[in-house]
């Protein structure tokens, strides 16, 4: 299955991406362009795409939704500042045709941090019960510690329809 891992500069994709690839917590830099992991969960072999999410290159984002099964949006949930920001790019990603009967687990990382946003906060915010075209998910993670890593992979590998 294809997995596409978006969301904005310095959420935790990367981290993300690593931590469920090795197990362990690496030293990441922001990624410009993007890493590409096979990750095998319950006998899945999951193609993780990790895009990065500075501001010049979300435009490119569009030319990696071809073929996904599965989006996973990483949010900043302590980075209150730019959550309109990320609101804004996640319904322009999720509203693509591309995206059609794309599975959608959006994870509200950094729940380590004080003040972060908790899923329920963050659905209000994101206003995502509106989003009745898409199965979803908000998962709370801590990536550097790989809370709730595996809980968003099993919701994920449950729930997905794989394209033929």
């Amino acid at each position: 299955m294809r997995m596409l891992m978006l969301g904005l500069d310095n959420a935790g994709k990367t981290t993300i991406l690593y931590k469920l690839k090795l197990g362990k917590s690496t030293t990441t830099v922001p990624t410009v362009g993007f890493n590409v992991e096979t990750i095998k969960f319950k006998n899945i072999l999951m193609h993780t795409w990790d895009i990065g999410g500075q501001e010049r290159i979300r435009a490119l984002w569009r030319h990696y939704f071809s073929r996904t099964d599965a989006l996973i949006f990483v949010i900043d949930a302590s980075d209150i500042e730019r959550l309109p920001d990320a609101k804004t790019e996640f319904y322009k990603v999720i509203n693509d045709k591309e995206l059609k009967n794309c599975l959608i687990a959006v994870l509200a990382n950094k729940q380590d941090i004080p003040n972060a946003l908790k899923p329920q906060e963050l659905i209000e915010k994101l206003e995502l019960d509106s989003i009745t075209d898409h199965n979803w998910s908000v998962i709370p993670t801590i990536a550097t510690q790989g809370t709730g890593l595996h809980e968003a992979l099993s919701w994920i590998s449950t729930n997905v329809n794989i394209s033929a």
